[in-house]
């Protein structure tokens, strides 16, 4: 499937997610079809310890399988594709009977998961879609295109585009064009944006403007690293703001790339309270949050990571008895060979006003993290 007609896939089943059944389709059973029980021996291959996240997400879901006497094997590839492939080849022959996988590339996992497919290995896409192969049994994400629209959401409302207001110049960003969930990011927000982009109540200076979702890794950061991001907003506002020109708002898929864009407005002489821009986040990192209070950051959008941590564990129980997983969605997820049956979750936008409610409240992170 093309990314275009993926993410068109997604917007129209959104409304169907919510009423597929709760379990998969009769047949699909814990052990990928013949209702025998697995042992509970499990890999979990994260991207990187570079990104608070997935720190967070692995360390998680170790200790509560760990909880359960599970032999837990977790491995990070420090957002090297064949150091994933590597691992995931050595948990394999160490006799995981689980893989849990956050990919790094999404489109090369393929011959090292029919490696685990041939050893009866069940295998659990984990937030980022796996491409190209068979060998994937079942997805747990976040509604990755809501991400998106959320962010869109929020600006249109702070700017009151909307209302006709306008002009505001913009600077938009998307994510690293090897990351699945980014085309899904970008074209959540882009969907709710162009149309003012194109009535020229926003407008892009650095012409960093795709014309579609389809041109999205154009403005991708590799690896979302907040150096590159520094770096690329550094040669916008050096090359399109030198007559005096201000940015107004700046579409940050992540809060990665938002705390590059922050300093990169920081070398530039922008100042919170006066001149800052609206920036947009995702995933409520600690120094992200701090930033939000600081009103350094406008908004992130979070993902509780520890809930779908719960339901990937909720998953391996059902395989380890040989019961059915639970999805909730069993028509948008198509890698390009299998739709995927995934299990949905629902993010949600955090504001200066709703850290202590929302973060602190919850348990996310503690006053003290933050500096309440």
């Amino acid at each position: 499937m093309t990314r275009s007609k993926h993410v068109s896939t997604f917007i129209v089943t959104l409304g169907l997610a919510a009423g597929l059944a709760a379990c998969a389709p009769a047949g699909t059973t814990g052990d990928g079809g013949d209702g025998e029980a697995a042992e509970c021996n499990v890999g979990i291959s994260m991207p990187t310890r570079s990104l608070e996240r997935w720190i967070n997400d692995g360390e998680g879901l170790r200790e509560k399988l760990e909880a359960k006497d599970c032999d837990v094997d977790l491995q990070y590839a420090e957002d090297r594709t064949d150091q994933q492939i590597s691992q995931i080849q050595n948990q394999i022959a160490g006799g995981a009977q689980i893989l849990v996988v956050a990919a790094i590339d999404g489109e090369t996992l393929g011959p090292v998961l029919e490696e685990a497919k041939a050893q009866d290995v069940q295998v659990i896409a984990y937030d980022r879609l796996i491409n190209g192969t068979e060998a994937v049994d079942y997805y747990a994400t976040f509604d990755n295109y809501k991400v998106g629209q959320l962010q869109g959401e929020y600006l249109v409302d702070q700017l009151g585009l909307e209302n006709g207001d306008g002009p505001y110049n913009l600077e938009p960003f998307a994510g690293s064009p090897d990351d699945n969930n980014a085309e899904f990011f970008f074209a959540g927000a882009w969907d709710v944006l162009l149309p003012y982009v194109e009535e020229g109540q926003l407008v892009v200076p650095s012409g960093n403007s795709p014309a579609s979702n389809d041109e999205w890794t154009s403005i991708g950061i590799l690896g979302w690293q907040s150096a590159d991001a520094q770096s690329e907003m550094d040669n916008r506002l050096q090359s399109f703001y030198t007559g005096g020109e201000r940015v107004d708002v700046v579409l940050s898929p992540n809060d990665s790339l938002a705390l590059g864009i922050q300093a990169s407005l920081d070398g530039a002489g922008y100042t919170p309270g006066t001149d800052w821009p609206l920036i947009t986040g995702q995933d409520a990192d600690v120094a992200n949050v701090r930033a939000i209070l600081a009103d350094r950051q406008s908004m992130t959008v979070w993902k509780d990571t520890r809930e779908l941590g719960t339901q990937v564990e909720t998953m391996i129980d059902a395989l380890v008895a040989g019961d059915e997983v639970e999805v909730n969605d069993t028509e948008t997820y198509d890698n390009g060979i299998k739709v995927v049956p995934t299990y949905i979750l629902d993010p949600v936008v955090v504001t200066k006003d709703e850290v202590q409610p929302t973060l602190v409240d919850s348990g996310f992170v503690t006053a003290g993290d933050v500096g309440l």
